[in-house]
Formats: structure tokens, C-alpha cells, sequence
């Protein structure tokens, strides 16, 4: 089953998905648009290169709400493309 999203509701828009937060959000404008993601580094001492040298084409079908500590919010899948999961939180780049 899909999860609602508040771009989307609950259309199934793949997996290379991602969250925006209030940086990128802009009252759902964002919804939509299509980012390439890099992995630059990591962001705590859990892994040290979470890095692969990829990058990901993300796009935008949800919002990461206030509090949230991501610019953009990856899915499962498009972070593996990029990073280490163990590493949960990465130092990204991003444009659209």
C-alpha cells in the first residue's frame, strides 16, 4: 500500500522520492520538481566514508515538516544509491 504524501495523496510516484523541509518547500512549490543529490560527507562519527561517488535524481512528493533536521529527505532506496544507510544522516548537495 502507498503511503499519502502531501503532494501526491496516495498516487504511487516510484521510489526515487524524496521530502522537502522548509528550505526547498516554498508552499508546495517544490512538488514536483526533480533534484540531483550528492553525498559529500558524513555528519556524525558512525560512518566515517558513507559516501559511493553516485548520485540520485530525486523528486519531490512529500513535505519533512518543521523540526525535521534534512533539507531534503530521501526514501530508502535513493539514499542506498548515495550513502552507506547505516549512516541515516548525511552532508549532501543538491540541485535542481
Amino acid at each position: 500500500m502507498v503511503a499519502a504524501s502531501s503532494c501526491y495523496g496516495y498516487t504511487d510516484e516510484g521510489v526515487m522520492i524524496a521530502a522537502a523541509s522548509d528550505v526547498i518547500w516554498n508552499n508546495r512549490e517544490a512538488c514536483g520538481k526533480q533534484y540531483r543529490i550528492e553525498c559529500t560527507g558524513p555528519t556524525n562519527d558512525g560512518v566515517t566514508q558513507p559516501c559511493t561517488g553516485q548520485s540520485v535524481v530525486v523528486k519531490i512528493v512529500d513535505y519533512c515538516p518543521s523540526g525535521c533536521a534534512a533539507t531534503i529527505d530521501l526514501s530508502q532506496e535513493a539514499f542506498s544509491v548515495i550513502a552507506n544507510t547505516d549512516a541515516g544522516k548525511i552532508q549532501i548537495t543538491y540541485t535542481q
